[in-house]
């Protein structure tokens, strides 16, 4: 298992009520933590629509990743 801190904006922030979390999961991959973070919190972005950064870098969806990294989860902004 690995300990990662998740950050969450806009939508994302909206739908799990908090900034941010520390959580625990055996995922590999973004990928596979934003799979199972949906399935947690029921997220209503589908993964094409969320860039994801690692460690504040904008990282693949299925880069590794390791116990202690730091993920966003960044969702599209409308603004003006």
């Amino acid at each position: 298992m690995k300990r990662l801190h998740v950050l969450y904006f806009a939508i994302l922030r909206e739908q799990r009520g908090l900034n941010e979390e520390h959580v625990q999961s055996a995922a590999a991959t973004p990928a596979a933590l934003y799979a199972e973070l949906v399935s947690r919190h029921r997220f209503s972005l589908p993964q094409d629509r969320v860039r994801v950064v690692v460690n504040e870098s904008f990282a693949d969806w299925d880069s590794a990743i390791s116990d202690g990294d730091s993920i966003v989860f960044i969702p599209p902004v409308a603004g003006g």
